[in-house]
């Protein structure tokens, strides 16, 4: 059996980009590849112009999502100016005062999920890892720069907790993460007799690892990182199942 570090991601707000056309950005309902390679990279300290170190944080961890609460959608409408086109300014109010006519106001919708929590299980893919697993703990527990979910907007609001797991499948490491040690989070918990949990994973994993999760479906997902300099991403394969468990928070 493979080794896992799982750690939970909680905030206010999250974001989780999704393809957007024209006005509207919308939100993926649990974490993207890339949303989480560049929460790896900002605690490890990785410049977003790294693009060797980007990559290489996609391509040698495969990731697992489970989603314990999904949050509430939220859509903020946005106004937004841009004036003078590309370039540097000292300041916002120097670039307010470029161009006055040329404001190039954009309108758009974003979303948003609000109080959701969620698990994520990272496993290791290659020979040679940019970090062990273990040294990616200690990265979570003593983040370089500031974590946030999606947006700078949406930074985390309980600690990710990072616990390895091994000798175990991946739903084991997910059902063994010690959740009442990691969040003090009751507040926004009320208690149902049954509870639902979704599980996201991408291909790579292993039958003997996947014990216990049977995906009832399948589909591409764009978010596998190719240039974070450029913007660009790729298709990958993301499987998914559900759990409903009785008398549970």
């Amino acid at each position: 059996m493979p080794d896992f570090l799982v750690f939970q991601l909680h905030g206010a707000l999250a974001s989780w980009g999704d393809i957007a056309v024209g006005e509207h950005r919308p939100s993926a309902g649990h974490p993207s590849k890339s949303a989480i390679t560049g929460l790896l990279a900002a605690a490890i300290g990785v410049d977003r112009q790294d693009d060797e170190s980007q990559l290489r944080l996609s391509r040698d961890y495969r990731l697992a999502v489970c989603v314990i609460e999904a949050g509430e959608l939220l859509r903020d409408y946005h106004t937004v100016q841009v004036p003078g086109g590309k370039r540097e300014y000292a300041s916002r109010s120097d670039e307010l005062m470029f161009d006055k006519q040329n404001l190039n106001t954009i309108l758009s919708q974003r979303d948003y999920r609000t109080d959701a929590l969620y698990q994520i299980a990272i496993e290791c893919c290659s020979d040679a890892p940019l970090y062990p697993l273990e040294e990616l703990r200690e990265k979570l527990l003593n983040p370089h720069f500031t974590l946030y979910l999606g947006r700078k907007s949406c930074p985390v609001s309980l600690p990710l907790f990072p616990q390895l797991s091994t000798g175990c499948s991946l739903k084991q490491a997910f059902d063994q993460y010690p959740s009442e040690k990691a969040a003090t989070w009751t507040y926004a918990l009320k208690p149902k007799q049954t509870k639902l949990r979704s599980y996201y994973w991408e291909s790579g994993f292993s039958e003997e690892t996947l014990t216990g999760l049977t995906a009832t479906m399948a589909y591409p997902r764009r978010d596998q990182v190719s240039s974070r300099q450029r913007w660009q991403f790729s298709n990958r394969d993301e499987f998914y199942c559900a759990e409903t468990r009785q008398g549970e928070l």
